[in-house]
């Protein structure tokens, strides 16, 4: 027979987020899964308001005192919760009322990452299906690119006029720039090859060619860990994906005319552990992070901003940041963006699987 006051315990023993509130929806106990997720100390928080722990964004302290004066049960799909440091979780949450112990108990399951997940695998199929329709495409426009571009090359040897021949120039030189930029939306011929590649060394090397091309315009700051394994990849793949993030990042930087702090680029490394990519989960990834305070990426571009041809640059091809997907994607990682006014993150998640099973 279990013994009353042993029901903590039991609670504590859960993996799912458990909260007891009294009638006046102060907090009587909270489980230590509650105590991560909502990230304070149950010890501290007794007796305060729940309300001084978690807000929900459309209010739920009045939809609890219902559900308790009614004795009858609730629960709520994808709830909006501003925790007390400020960050935003998504849960899902049951609430049930118990009129003999006069308390509320309610069980949070966080979505979030189920979100995330379910985001990531509709984006990295996405991007799987355009890539398929760009390469169908860009074959297609380069077979009658080098008829063209032959026919003009005859033409010109058959003209005696010069401003005529001249005409052929351009039509080669225009035909000849339209297959560069086919090349460039196939995006790399070359296989990954893959070796031993240490994270901070590709982004020192991106470092100093960032500060080469913009001087003393821009402050690099890093925060590195130094305990990172090196990842299986190819280094030059991972240099050309990750500098086309920084120079985008530069760029927005240095065209900003509204810019009041000191422009800044920060480089940040750091171990996820237990962390899904897609379908496949994964022991170790490493994140990367380029952050940048310029004036962030307008909100109606950023959930394309990863396809061809996406650009809010005047003068941007649109291809920077598609080709940079790409790529890491052929390492089995992804890349995801946030961004507001003065602070834009472009995070970079690649496996750590194999440099994991060596340690």
């Amino acid at each position: 027979m279990v013994e009353p006051l042993n029901y903590q315990r039991i609670l504590d023993s859960l993996t799912s987020a458990v909260v007891v509130l009294d009638a006046e929806l102060t907090l009587y106990h909270i489980n230590n899964a509650g105590e991560m997720l909502l990230g304070i100390s149950g010890e501290q928080m007794k007796g305060h308001l729940f309300s001084e722990c978690i807000e929900e964004v459309d209010g739920s302290d009045t939809a609890f005192r219902e559900a308790l004066h009614n004795n009858q049960s609730f629960t709520k799909r994808r709830a909006q919760w501003r925790l007390h440091n400020l960050s935003t979780i998504t849960v899902d949450y049951s609430v049930n009322p118990n009129t003999d112990m006069n308390a509320i108990v309610i069980e949070i399951q966080p979505i979030d990452r189920l979100l995330r997940i379910s985001r990531e695998e509709s984006l990295i199929s996405t991007q799987e299906t355009s890539r398929n329709l760009i390469r169908s495409l860009a074959h297609e426009i380069k077979n009658p690119l080098g008829g063209i571009r032959g026919a003009a090359q005859l033409l010109a040897r058959e003209l005696d006029a010069s401003e005529l021949i001249e005409y052929t120039r351009i039509v080669i030189g225009e035909t000849d720039r339209l297959r560069d930029l086919v090349d460039r939306m196939l995006g790399p011929r070359q296989p990954v090859r893959r070796a031993a590649c240490n994270v901070h060394e590709v982004l020192e090397y991106i470092s100093s060619v960032i500060q080469a091309e913009a001087g003393n315009q821009i402050k690099i700051v890093r925060d590195y860990d130094p305990s990172i394994p090196d990842v299986n990849g190819d280094k030059d793949q991972l240099i050309q994906a990750i500098l086309n993030i920084a120079r985008n990042a530069m760029q927005a930087l240095l065209e900003n005319k509204q810019q009041q702090l000191e422009p800044l680029i920060y480089f940040k490394t750091r171990i996820i552990r237990r962390y899904t990519i897609g379908t496949r989960h994964f022991p170790l990834v490493v994140c990367i992070s380029v952050i940048d305070n310029g004036p962030g990426i307008p909100q109606e571009l950023l959930k394309d901003i990863f396809f061809p041809m996406i650009t809010g640059r005047a003068e941007g091809t649109g291809l920077g940041l598609a080709i940079a997907q790409n790529l890491i994607n052929l390492h089995g990682g992804l890349i995801e963006c946030d961004s507001e006014v003065g602070s834009t993150q472009f995070s970079i998640y690649l496996p750590l699987e194999d440099s994991y099973a060596q340690t």
